[in-house]
């Protein structure tokens, strides 16, 4: 598996309006854009930092896995984000390490990026996501 970078960091939020504000006005960062996910049940805002960027998400459903996050650890990084350059091999060598995989296979994320998350168990206690654009 060949990880390129660090891709982005996940930062669950209730409102993407209320903190890109800290984002944008306190950082100086730019918004790149929004994009509803809706088999995610999210809305992610990207803001770019050098190669990487932070992904604000907010959740579009009470019962969606953002707002289940934020119920249950609050608002904060919610994951980060390796960019890999071939995300179905990345998941079959770590599956025969033994690895417990959240998706099997990779399924469309935002930006139109092929995603996977690794289940947080096996790494420590942080949500891993795998990413390829």
């Amino acid at each position: 598996m060949k990880i390129v970078k660090i891709d982005h960091l996940g930062i669950a939020v209730t409102s993407i309006d209320e903190k890109k504000k800290f984002w944008i006005d306190a950082m100086g960062l730019t918004l790149e854009g929004t994009e509803t996910v809706a088999a995610q049940k999210v809305t992610t805002a990207f803001l770019p930092v050098g190669e990487s960027e932070v992904e604000l998400l907010e959740s579009t459903d009470a019962d969606g896995p953002v707002a289940k996050y934020i119920e249950k650890k609050g608002e904060g990084i919610q994951h980060v984000a390796f960019r890999v350059e071939n995300i179905e091999e990345a998941l079959a060598e770590l599956k025969e390490k033994g690895i417990q995989l959240i998706d099997q296979t990779p399924r469309k994320g935002a930006g139109g990026a092929k995603i996977a998350f690794l289940h947080p168990k096996a790494t420590g206690g942080v949500l891993v996501e795998l990413c390829e654009r």
